[in-house]
């Protein structure tokens, strides 16, 4: 009987060693991660002021650690809790905590998020994309000038204004800036519906003045619903033979930004100076979003000619010269009865 209960003792024993090394094993596994990961990359973001908890449960849900409360135990022996970096990570999904926690200790793997918002040109775009991928701002330029995205696109200007599309990109560490633009494009490229196509051909105007014109509406337009109303002003002066006389084209064409545009800057000699030049500019002026290039093909059934700004943010609009004048003066007038009288 002594026997026995010996030999199950034995047993007992073997088999707990056998589940200690089993789990141990995989709490290795876990944390050490495979020898060279090959999972799908998984973005994760980490809150400013997140807890070493929550990033847990983000990192679990997306897959890239198995135990969120292992993870947690490890973080708290190697010290790690409180000094987790906030941002945008990627990671493989068989990554190990060991190297997940590095990452989000040290900030290595930080995705680098640029917003574009709608009606930036490259004098913006350029900056930004320097700064947030560490690039050298002159090769940004010289990806927004790549022959080869020009031809495809048959963009009869020597720059990609206009095609990089305005949204928030979030890029993974040592993206160059050949690779935003192309992301960029690509997004221009899913955003452009088959059916305006068919609109293009309707209107007998190429892709690129659409765009042009989309990217002057996107400038002039303060309330989304004055969109296809300047559109359709632009083109009935295109379509009369008249200039654009578009204050944004002016404030292209100038070597800096300016907030207004003087009478002084009417003088510049540009082809986008479309107080000198009638016709669509060479080419855009800044990226318009999806809804100023719907407008720029979808022009309002109306025939106006002239508009002026109020101080509301919208237009006025008007069809003759006369009414146009009337328009302003009256929007000069209210402005003088607004303003505060001198003490």
């Amino acid at each position: 009987m002594a026997r026995k209960r010996s030999r199950n003792s034995r047993l007992l024993t073997l088999g707990a060693l056998a589940a200690a090394i089993v789990v141990g094993a995989w709490v290795w596994r876990e944390i050490a991660g495979a020898a060279s990961p090959t999972g799908e990359p998984a973005r994760v973001v980490v809150p400013r002021g997140a807890s070493v908890r929550v990033a847990a449960e983000s990192l679990s849900a997306r897959g890239v650690i198995g135990s969120p409360r292992l993870f947690r135990l490890f973080a708290r022996m190697t010290g790690a809790e409180t000094t987790i970096k906030p941002g945008t990570y990627q990671f493989a999904t068989d990554a190990g905590y060991r190297d997940v926690l590095d990452a989000l200790v040290t900030g290595r793997g930080l995705m680098a998020t640029v917003v574009i918002p709608e009606g930036f040109d490259l004098r913006d775009i350029t900056p930004a994309l320097s700064k947030a991928l560490h690039v050298p701002a002159d090769s940004v330029r010289a990806a927004v000038t790549d022959t080869t995205w020009l031809r495809k696109l048959e963009v009869p200007v020597p720059s990609l204004e206009g095609y990089l599309f305005p949204a928030t990109y979030t890029f993974p560490a040592g993206t160059t800036a050949r690779d935003a633009v192309d992301a960029m494009i690509e997004r221009f490229l899913d955003a452009w519906k088959p059916e305006w196509d068919a609109i293009l051909q309707a209107m007998s105007i190429a892709r690129h003045d659409a765009i042009t014109m989309a990217s002057i509406v996107e400038k002039e337009a303060r309330k989304p619903e004055e969109r296809p109303i300047i559109s359709a002003v632009y083109w009935n002066r295109v379509k009369k033979g008249m200039r654009l006389q578009a204050d944004p084209t002016v404030q292209y064409a100038l070597p800096q930004h300016v907030a207004r545009v003087l009478y002084k800057d009417l003088e510049v000699d540009s082809k986008y100076n479309t107080y000198r030049y009638a016709g669509l500019p060479p080419g855009p002026i800044a990226s318009p979003g999806e809804a100023s290039i719907a407008a720029a093909l979808s022009p309002a059934d109306v025939p106006y000619l002239f508009f002026v700004a109020r101080p509301d943010g919208g237009h006025e609009f008007r069809t003759t010269f006369a009414e146009h004048s009337k328009a302003i003066a009256r929007i000069k007038q209210a402005k003088r009865a607004a303003a505060p009288a001198p003490r």
